[in-house]
C-alpha cells in the first residue's frame, strides 16, 4: 500500500516538524551574525526561508538505512537527518572536532554516523553519486533509499538528465528532491528557463513519478515525504519532488543582498509574508501556542550556545593529520 498524498497529521508531528523548523532557522540565524567575528572563515550558503523542506527528515528518515546526500546548501539538511550541532558549528568554523574533521568546512559536511554521505559544492554533482549509492543498495539488497537534494540550477547540468533517466531505467530506490527557490545565484528562472515551464512536469516526460508542492507548508511536505518514501518501497521505483520555496539572504553568505537590486523588495516581502513558522503558528495556533513555543526558543537557545562555545575553544586539525578526513 502506497498512503495517500493527503492524510490526517498527529499534534505530536506537528509539533516535532515545528520544532526542527525554529531549531534550523536559530542555528543559521546564530551562523549569520557571528560569521562576522572571523571565527568561520569557509563560505556559508544559508536555508534560511528554505528550512521546512529539511524538517521532516528528523521524523521520516532519521534511520540510517536512509542516507541523504545534498548540495553546497546543505546544513538543514545535515541537521534534520540527525546530524550533531557541535559536529557542524567545528566543522565551520575549521575545527578538528567538526564532522569532516575541519577539512570540509561548510559546503563538504559527512556523518556516516547519522546517513549523511556527502554534500558538495560542484552544482549537481551529488546528484549521480546518491544514484550510485542507490544502485548499490539495489545490488546488495539493502533496505532503505536515498535521498538527493539540489536546487533548481542543478536541472540545467546535463548530469541531471542522465541521472534520472539511468534510475528510471534501473528502477532505483531514490527520492529526488528540487528546492526550487527560484535563483541560480542572482539569475531567476524567467532568463534561465522558457516561460511557464514546470519542471516536474519537464522531469515527468523521462518516465519519473513526479510531484510538487508548497515548500513553505512543512505539514504538506512531511505528507509528500511520506508518500515519496512508501511509493519507492512499496513500487520499487524512483521519485521526483519539486518543492516551491525561496531563500531569505544573498545566495553565499551571512547578510541581506537587497543592495544588489537583482531581487525587487516587493518580491522578498511577499514571500516573507508566507514564513513557514508563521504558516504553521496561525494553522495550529491550539497546538503551537505561547508555552510550547517558549519552551522550544529556550531548549533550542541552549543547544546553540552550549554548541557554539564548545567549539570555539575546541582545537584545529594538525598538520600531521592533514590526508586523515580527506577520503570517506
Amino acid at each position: 500500500m502506497v498512503y495517500p498524498l493527503k492524510m490526517k497529521i498527529s499534534s505530536k508531528i506537528i509539533s516535532q516538524i515545528y520544532y526542527q523548523i525554529l531549531r534550523i532557522r536559530k542555528i543559521e540565524s546564530k551562523i549569520s551574525k557571528e560569521y562576522s567575528e572571523w571565527k568561520m572563515r569557509c563560505p556559508v550558503h544559508l536555508s534560511i526561508g528554505q528550512e521546512s523542506i529539511a524538517a521532516p527528515l528528523s521524523i521520516l528518515f532519521k534511520n540510517k538505512k536512509y542516507e541523504v546526500l545534498s548540495s553546497h546548501r546543505a546544513h538543514a539538511h545535515y541537521l534534520g537527518k540527525g546530524g550533531n550541532l557541535f559536529k557542524l558549528v567545528s566543522e565551520i568554523m575549521g575545527k578538528s572536532t567538526g564532522c569532516s574533521g575541519g577539512r570540509g568546512g561548510s559546503m563538504h559536511l559527512i556523518d556516516k554516523d547519522v546517513g549523511f554521505l556527502l554534500s558538495t559544492a560542484i552544482v549537481a554533482n551529488s546528484i549521480p553519486v546518491a544514484a550510485g549509492v542507490a544502485l548499490s543498495k539495489k545490488i546488495k539488497k539493502e533496505k532503505g533509499l536515498t535521498l538527493a537534494f539540489f536546487g533548481d540550477g542543478a536541472i540545467e547540468e546535463g548530469v541531471f538528465y542522465e541521472t534520472i533517466n539511468f534510475s528510471v531505467i534501473k528502477n532505483l530506490p531514490i527520492i529526488f528532491i528540487c528546492e526550487n527557490n527560484k535563483y541560480s545565484v542572482y539569475s531567476n528562472m524567467d532568463v534561465r528557463q522558457p516561460k511557464n515551464r514546470k519542471i516536474h512536469k519537464m522531469v515527468e516526460k523521462i518516465g519519473i513519478k513526479s510531484l510538487f508542492s508548497n515548500g513553505l507548508n512543512a505539514i504538506e511536505i512531511y505528507q509528500k515525504y511520506l508518500y515519496a518514501k512508501n511509493y519507492v518501497e512499496k513500487k520499487n521505483k524512483p521519485i521526483f519532488l519539486e518543492f516551491n520555496t525561496y531563500r531569505y539572504l544573498e545566495h553565499c553568505g551571512p547578510f541581506n543582498d537587497d543592495n544588489l537590486k537583482y531581487r525587487p523588495k516587493k518580491e522578498i516581502d511577499f514571500w516573507k509574508k508566507k514564513d513557514p513558522l508563521i504558516i504553521l503558528e496561525k494553522k495550529y495556533n491550539k497546538i503551537l501556542n505561547k508555552k510550547k513555543i517558549d519552551y522550544f526558543n529556550k531548549k533550542i537557545s541552549e543547544e546553540i550556545n552550549f554548541s557554539f562555545n564548545k567549539a570555539k575553544i575546541s582545537k584545529y586539525p594538525k598538520t600531521s593529520t592533514k590526508e586523515k578526513e580527506i577520503y570517506a
